[in-house]
């Protein structure tokens, strides 16, 4: 029975292609399943043989280490550099998205605060 390896819902395509190389490097079979045409699945990469599963989690936890040492350090270097993208930027670039947040915020925030007027009374 096929085991799920990796779920592919936010996975950028680069690092997909890296799971399936350090998979087929390995000798282990797997598939890709694509994403449903409504959004409801979004894919997935899967182990054929569910004896491979401890030896890919290991590959897997291996890459995303190596994967987030890069991405730290491509973090840091943006910083030194000054080219990280900060707040200010976010709200220079998109000012209606960052509203519209602040706004959920605010009324999830009054929902939460709603009950616990309402018992004090």
């Amino acid at each position: 029975m096929a085991k799920l390896l990796l779920n592919l819902r936010y996975v950028p395509d680069d690092e997909a292609a890296d799971v399936c190389a350090f998979l087929d490097e390995a000798g282990i079979p797997w598939y890709q399943t694509r994403p449903s045409p409504f959004g409801i699945s979004l894919g997935g990469i899967w182990l054929r043989e569910n004896d491979d599963l401890p030896r890919a989690k290991a590959l897997m936890a291996e890459y995303q280490a190596k994967r987030q040492a890069q991405a730290k350090a491509a973090q840091a270097q943006a910083e030194r550099d000054g080219t990280a993208e900060t707040f200010g930027d976010i709200v220079r670039n998109d000012p209606k998205r960052v509203v519209l947040i602040v706004i959920a915020i605010v009324f999830l925030i009054g929902l939460m605060a709603v009950p616990g007027y309402m018992l004090s009374r």
